[in-house]
């Protein structure tokens, strides 16, 4: 008797693993708001004032500036605690301001001074401070990943209540380091939350060209990793995911992925004269989804007057300007300083 055979279906399987639930915009408070809009300002100023003294030469090296994605680290480090982690790529200025390490301090960091975070030994990329338990900084794309997943299994292990909020971007979620570490932290239940910021860009090639899956919070699904794609342009959609993120991840569900689409109105880093997209296509999104202009509008819903956004700012500029005099006259690092730091004498 003939054996019939049966066509398999090209339809993918009902999903059967339970998710997160789908994030809402985050009802913030006026004084949330104004928060929400300073922490915003105070990077958008920070890295504009950056930028003009790499332009004089006071900054040397690499310079990866963060202006337009202020909302995805606002949105995401607002809802964390005490307990938990940060770690991240280069572009890293903002995320550090957001650890509640002073301007000035960054700044001088910047310059290369003795005053600097680390030293000023350093610079733009390779900032740190375990003290405010922000762990890099880090050259190498995609490095941060699996030091992430580290610092996730030593929550973990320490039984501290902590996640590691482990960002990288979209040039970043094609390296093979990122997937093995997927792979572990969701074997282990790592409480790490992976944030894809998708500045769209890389170095300079488009993500439909770079990437075969371009809806980057897919890329867990092989792993069991659940995803989100949040609005990066949007604090309050930021800060709803960071909740649905969080509350997955502290219940011992393991690791989560956030692709935030958000965009970079300067180059990849101060030497990238952005050639491969238009003006138009940044004055575009500038004009439609700026994150400070989106917040300015919800204050003003909420009565906030146009003389108290001035007077905010007046003293955000006067912070930065003060840090920037202060990168500037302070000295510079003792060369007995190549000396320390280089290896670890206590274990």
């Amino acid at each position: 008797m003939a054996r019939t055979s049966r066509a398999k279906s090209a339809e993918p399987p009902v999903p059967n693993r339970e998710r997160p639930n789908e994030p809402q915009p985050y009802d913030a408070s006026k004084d949330e708001l104004l928060q929400f809009y300073k922490d915003m300002l105070l990077i958008r100023r920070f890295e504009e004032k950056a930028g003009q003294l790499y332009g004089l030469g006071l900054i040397g090296g690499f310079c990866h500036l963060y202006i337009g994605q202020e909302a995805v680290a606002v949105g995401l480090q607002s809802a964390l605690t005490e307990k938990d982690s940060v770690i991240t790529g280069y572009r890293d200025h903002g995320h550090m301001l957001l650890c509640g390490i002073p301007p000035k301090d960054v700044m001088a960091e910047l310059t290369g001074r003795q005053a600097g975070i680390s030293k000023g030994k350093g610079g733009s990329m390779h900032m740190f401070s375990v003290e405010h338990k922000f762990y890099g900084g880090h050259g190498i794309v995609g490095a941060q990943v699996s030091l992430g997943a580290g610092l996730g299994f030593a929550h973990k292990y320490n039984n501290d209540g902590g996640v590691c909020l482990a960002y990288f971007g979209d040039g970043a979620a094609n390296q093979g380091q990122v997937y093995e570490s997927f792979n572990m932290a969701e074997l282990w239940k790592l409480p790490v939350i992976f944030v894809i910021e998708n500045n769209q860009y890389a170095m300079g090639t488009s993500v439909n060209r770079a990437s075969a899956e371009d809806q980057l919070y897919r890329r867990g699904e092989s792993f069991r990793i659940p995803g989100i794609q949040v609005d990066g342009m949007d604090v309050l959609a930021a800060r709803g995911a960071a909740e649905e993120a969080l509350a997955w991840v502290r219940g011992g569900k393991g690791p989560i992925i956030l692709e935030m689409k958000t965009y970079r109105y300067r180059g990849h880093s101060m030497s990238d004269p952005a050639k491969y997209r238009s003006r138009e296509e940044v004055q575009a999104v500038r004009d439609k989804s700026d994150p400070i202009e989106h917040v300015k509008k919800l204050l003003d819903a909420k009565g906030v007057k146009e003389d108290e956004l001035k007077a905010i700012e007046t003293e955000i500029r006067k912070a930065v300007n003060e840090s920037a005099d202060f990168a500037e006259s302070t000295p510079e690092p003792d060369p007995k300083e190549l000396y320390t730091d280089v290896l670890v004498e206590k274990y």
